[in-house]
């Protein structure tokens, strides 16, 4: 399985209402094992970025329900795949 690290904002919308935040990462959270997607860990946070997720699935999957977040109105996001230590090292081992 990849692993997404999935930078967050909220949108206008999203921020307006806040205090459902909670109860939406918990939707997403449900969403996304739907489509055997993994939520490893999830951070609310302050500075660029107001939540940090990480997930893991296939690319298929993570992108539909990124995507599907995203539909909802109340996030924008911006998502990087990330690789563990030994797969770097297995891709870099690659390397001529």
């Amino acid at each position: 399985m990849a692993t997404f690290i999935s930078l967050i904002n909220f949108t206008d919308q999203g921020i307006r209402n806040v205090k459902d935040s909670p109860a939406r990462l918990e939707a997403f959270k449900a969403m996304a094992e739907k489509l055997d997607v993994t939520v490893k860990s999830a951070y609310y946070t302050v500075g660029n970025y107001d939540i940090v997720i990480v997930t893991e699935g296939t690319d298929e999957a993570a992108t539909t329900a990124l995507l599907k977040v995203a539909s909802l109105g109340n996030v924008r996001t911006q998502t990087l795949r990330g690789f563990s230590v030994d797969e770097i090292k297995k891709i870099i081992g690659k390397i001529p």
